[in-house]
């Protein structure tokens, strides 16, 4: 299935590579060198590139590209799951997933990639069970096992390999039971100078913090599940349950994971909840000066307040300077990348933060017809901008009252405002 795989910095530097068969030259590589000359970003690179006798499938998250090599035809998605669940659980194991933390962990990353795949095909994917073969890095154990010569690899195969749940593993015990929820949706829009909108959607996930003793069986239920259009689940949900009920019943795996991700693509249903009126006046070019003036303001939130707002406007290339000021938050541009970015931060309705101010071009320069785009991040706590809520969780199988809580989080996805 997947013979090799290519860990490559930002500067295309193969850093660490891994082959479950036979050995495969870095040279083939080259071939996502070329895609990636050509990709103006590094998402436009295509995820399959097909080779006279390779397929290479990437990912590109953390600042890094994850390029497997398969010589037969796989279902990308397979591979590209894969992938996205190799950069999880290193971020699972050293909270982040970097060139120099990957570096530094070069051992327990070779140990991890020879468990999660078995001849070329995923053997064992699921965090908790891998700290069970693979004890997590810390300072003690790494200076253990310099000097005695011994590796992170337990000797013993976990207990949930033998079993038929194989995401949990068995004798499992808290003090505390506690079960927390954290519906997370992010907004994908395109915004066009008037304010209508032109594209709206929804991507969304339920991540999941279970840490209850023994082995529960849980019944997770939406006041309106049919807002849904598209669904992915664990593994370890009913998918029966869910088609006949549309009712979540499952028994958890231990510890943090994502239980469903879901799409809402039906422009009814998604509000935009900010807006933001903005002017740009490049016309001026015999004084040498233009005008921008941008106002950002909350539109449809509930009554919920719009924190963590970043405006990014890419100039155009003409443009020498930024002299802006806002009454709120700060702001810088990068005479370099042409990047304005004003950090704006929690949005007040009694004050709306606004900036405007002059932008410097060369007097000779001709007028440019090609407005900016602004892309906007936000963060609104406790909304889910889709209205999804969740009703009640049921648990059987154990007799303890388990303490239980659900979080709701809107941010930005690939927000956009046309000028």
């Amino acid at each position: 299935m997947i013979h090799s795989l290519f860990i490559i910095n930002s500067a295309c530097d193969v850093f660490i590579e891994k082959h479950w068969k036979s050995i495969i030259s870095r040279s083939v590589c080259d071939y996502f060198f070329d895609q990636h000359r050509k990709a103006i970003n590094p998402e436009d690179i295509p995820p399959v590139i097909a080779t006279p006798h390779h397929y290479l499938i990437s990912i590109y998250r953390c600042g890094l590209y994850f390029v497997a090599v398969c010589m037969t035809e796989v279902p990308p998605l397979f591979v590209i799951e894969f992938l996205h669940r190799v950069v999880d659980t290193f971020e699972d194991y050293f909270s982040e997933c970097s060139e120099n933390v990957v570096k530094d962990n070069y051992v327990v990353v070779y140990e991890l990639l020879d468990e999660m795949l078995d001849n070329g095909f995923p053997l064992a994917t699921e965090s908790n069970i891998l700290k069970e073969l693979i004890k997590p890095p810390n300072i003690l154990r790494t200076i253990a096992n310099s000097v005695t010569g011994k590796s992170n690899v337990s000797a013993t195969l976990p207990s949930g390999q033998l079993s038929n749940v194989p995401w949990r593993r068995s004798g499992v015990k808290y003090t505390n039971n506690e079960a927390y929820f954290d519906v997370i949706e992010e907004v994908d829009a395109i915004i066009d100078k008037g304010g209508s909108t032109v594209f709206a959607e929804i991507q969304g996930y339920i991540d999941c913090s279970i840490k209850l003793t023994g082995m529960p069986d849980l019944s997770l239920s939406f006041m309106n599940p049919r807002l849904f259009d598209d669904v992915s689940f664990h593994p370890c949900v009913r998918f029966k349950r869910w088609e006949s009920e549309r009712i979540l019943s499952f028994i958890p795996p231990d510890g943090n994971f994502r239980l469903m991700s879901y799409h809402i693509g039906s422009q009814g249903i998604v509000a935009i909840p900010i807006y933001i009126r903005h002017m740009l006046a490049l016309k001026e070019t015999a004084t040498g000066s233009g005008r921008l003036d941008i106002t950002v303001g909350p539109k449809q939130t509930l009554g919920r307040t719009i924190e963590n707002v970043v405006i990014e406007v890419p100039m155009p290339k003409s443009v020498l300077n930024c002299t802006l000021i806002p009454n709120q938050g700060k702001h810088s541009f990068d005479p370099v990348s042409k990047v304005l970015t004003w950090d704006v931060g929690r949005i007040e309705t009694t004050k709306l933060p606004n900036i405007k101010g002059t932008i410097s071009l060369p007097v000779s320069s001709v007028a440019t017809d090609s407005n900016p785009v602004i892309n906007v991040k936000f963060t609104i706590n406790q909304l889910a901008l889709s209205g999804l809520k969740v009703n009640r969780l049921d648990m059987y199988g154990e007799k303890y009252k388990p303490f239980k809580g659900v979080k709701y989080i809107t941010k930005a996805g690939k927000f956009q405002v046309r000028m």
